[in-house]
Formats: C-alpha cells, structure tokens, sequence
C-alpha cells in the first residue's frame, strides 16, 4: 500500500493564493494641512476615529524589539494609555520584551487600523514606568487579570496546561474576589517615548500618504514633518 499523509502539506492543503490577495483602497486623501501641530494631538484625532469606526481593540499594537545582538521580535499587545510623554504598556519585566528592551531601549509600535486603511508607526525609546502609576493601573485590571500576571512566568517554558491552570488555582484560593492582589514585583509598565511617528493613509493605486512628524533636537524642540514615497 502507498503511503497517504495523514495531514496535507502547506502547499498542498491551499485554495487561495496569498500573490492574488489585495484590498483597492479608495480613502480620502491626507495632507500636511489636515495635521495637528504635534504627534500626540494627531494621535488622538486618529485613534478616537478607530474607536469610532467599532474597530476590535484599537488599542491593540505590534511592539518590535531586539536583543543585544540586534536579533528582533514582535508580538502584539495593548497600548494602556497615551499622552505628550508617550505610550505606555504593561508587562512581566522577565518576559522575552522586558529582557530585551532591559538591553537594547530601542523599541518600534504599530497600530493596525486595516480595516480603516490606517497604520500609525511609532519609532523611540523605552523606559519603565514608576511603581506607583504602575500599582495604579494594576488596580484597574479584573482581578482574573491580576491572578494571572502572578500565575504567569511570561515567556519561559511550562511543562503542560495544566500546570498553568494549577498555578492559577493556588492563587485564586489564596486571593479571592474582595481581596486586594498585590502587584508582582517583576510586573510593570514601559513608557514609549517616541522619535518619530508616521501616519500612513492607504490610497487608491498603492500610492499612499504617508506623514511622519521626527522629533528636533532638545535645545530647538518640537517637530518637523516629512513626506515619504509610499
């Protein structure tokens, strides 16, 4: 009898081809006279329109590191909050990211609004947030959440599920809802502080607009604005 793979292969198990897939954008034009004066006021404009359109989690953004041999890795996460500062999420300090920004501060954000046909790049540093704004957004968190940021090595290996959920159990046991859950001390927030960010606009013909404030140097301040080919 021949042998049959029990599964296909990639290649084999596709129906579509991912060369053919493509969206025609036909989104209003974006101009250097429809910007805010700074990146931070443009943001907002741009994400309470994400909020608007009822996209899922527009908060949700792709953060790029790298090690200190330049090795690079993303995965997504949720943008918490945002001001002039920058742009702040929360992590286990040990996490694969925390390890790799403790090396290299350099850091990169993309936030997807695809179905809008909007990217926002954000490019700058990274520097850990106080404890005490980080104990206060830990407090926000369901306490689920603040059970799991305990339960979770991040980013190390576990040997199964279950040991993860029994992990889970014990803490829950310990600290039921009412109780006040402590903040990990190897948990907290890194704040973005932003070089450059780029307001990409998809447009009709992949001939896009996109706008990119850079930040000037300290004793000039503010920012200046470019105007890249798509």
């Amino acid at each position: 009898m021949p042998h049959v793979d029990s599964e296909p292969s990639a290649s084999s198990a596709r129906s579509y081809d991912p060369a053919a897939m493509r969206e025609h954008y036909r989104a209003a034009g974006f101009d250097e006279a429809d910007l805010a004066g700074d990146p931070f006021r443009q943001f907002t404009r741009w994400f309470e329109d994400a909020v608007g359109s009822g996209l899922f989690e527009p908060n949700a953004m792709v953060v790029s590191t790298a090690d200190a041999q330049g090795r690079p890795s993303s995965r997504t996460v949720l943008m918490k909050s945002f001001d002039e500062r920058g742009f702040v999420f929360y992590t286990n300090y040990g996490s694969r990211k925390g390890r790799e920004l403790g090396e290299n501060p350099h850091v990169a954000l993309l936030f997807p609004w695809h179905p809008i046909a909007r990217q926002v790049i954000v490019t700058g540093t990274a520097r850990r947030t106080g404890r005490d704004e980080t104990a206060a957004y830990f407090r926000t968190r369901p306490h689920g959440s603040q059970l799991g940021a305990w339960a979770s090595s991040q980013s190390t290996v576990v040997g199964s599920r279950e040991e993860l959920d029994r992990s889970y159990e014990e803490l829950a046991d310990r600290y039921p809802p009412g109780e006040q859950v402590p903040v990990p001390p190897e948990w907290g927030g890194f704040r973005v502080v932003p070089e450059a960010v780029e307001f990409w606009q998809g447009r009709e013909n992949r001939l896009h607009d996109r706008l990119r404030y850079v930040r000037l140097p300290e004793e000039k301040g503010g920012w200046r604005v470019e105007r890249l080919y798509p």
